[in-house]
């Protein structure tokens, strides 16, 4: 468990990527519970199809960040945008990302340097950015670092973005520790297969990262995922499960199910990969008193290097 979030009304709560996509389900999702929002985007196309939806709701209109997540003065104008127009942040939600496929193999330095760079790095510099602030003025907060399910499942065609979304998942649950003697809570979401568009993210590739081993972009091609996509979750949907998550106070939000095979079989694999001998009793008490620095984390109690060390 994390800490539950259930007061949203006049909570402000900043989302990235979320003028389209997941991340305009979100961010629909915290307006109905009253939060005042802060939407980062980079299209002003979808920006100002994201602004009209939000006004025909009848919501109060977001405060919209022009914000490439990889680009840390961006995200430095961005509080400094928050603050001069919100104050406080509560909510911090790391949705943006690109979903690239292509054969890892064949990879250059910068298919790695692009996809790693947003999808890890843009969590990265929001956290640097952000949890500070939203640690210094005390108030209950939340922070949602958004995956994927491919944060467990592997596969052939996707190695940059499973890289991105295993760091992700590993990222958050570190901080799940870190943030429990606070007063923010932790929530990693792992959606599966959501309906947009993100198939086409190659074609938004930038100039600087052009040399590509992946292959190049060809729109007809990325059109035939089209229909595997329109067979996801809804925006919507997704973003009120999340919702529904923090207010439960999950750390884990996995919004889509079908999953056990894929669990059952991970989880065999892993238990039958341990050799079975005993461990020396130096090593094991090393172990647990991991373990029992991470449940004093878990139940609020700063913990360091001292709590690591087994005591005589």
């Amino acid at each position: 468990m994390s800490k539950p979030f259930r007061d949203f009304a006049g909570r402000t709560a900043l989302v990235t990527g979320a003028v389209s996509g997941l991340g305009l389900g979100i961010a629909r999702a915290l307006a109905a519970e009253g939060c005042r929002l802060a939407l980062g985007y980079r299209s002003e196309a979808d920006r100002e199809v994201a602004a009209r939806r939000f006004r025909d709701a009848g919501h109060d209109a977001p405060l919209f960040l022009p914000l490439d997540v990889a680009d840390r003065a961006a995200w430095a104008a961005a509080r400094a945008a928050v603050e001069r127009e919100l104050g406080s942040l509560h909510i911090l939600v790391n949705n943006a990302g690109i979903s690239v496929f292509g054969p890892m193999d064949r990879a250059t330095h910068q298919d790695w340097d692009w996809i790693l760079g947003v999808n890890l790095g843009g969590v990265i510099n929001g956290l640097v950015t952000f949890l500070p602030h939203m640690e210094a003025h005390g108030e209950a907060g939340h922070v949602v670092n958004v995956a994927s399910m491919a944060a467990f499942l592997a596969g052939p065609q996707a190695g940059i973005y499973t890289a991105s979304k295993f760091a992700v998942r590993g990222l958050t649950e570190s901080l799940r520790y870190t943030l429990a003697p606070t007063r923010l809570g932790v929530s990693l979401m792992c959606p599966g297969l959501v309906d947009t568009n993100a198939y086409a993210s190659a074609l938004k590739r930038p100039p600087e990262f052009a040399e590509t081993g992946l292959g190049t972009a060809d729109p007809a091609l990325l059109g035939q995922l089209a229909p595997v996509f329109a067979a996801g979750m809804g925006i919507d949907e997704a973003g009120q499960r999340l919702v529904a998550g923090m207010k439960r106070g999950d750390f884990w939000i996995l919004s889509h199910g079908g999953y056990e095979e894929d669990f059952r079989e991970i989880h065999a694999e892993l238990m039958a990969a341990l050799p079975k001998e005993p461990q020396p009793p130096a090593r094991e008490a090393v172990e647990a008193q991991r373990r029992a620095a991470n449940r004093m984390a878990l139940a609020a109690q700063v913990t360091g290097i001292a709590e690591m060390v087994v005591k005589d």
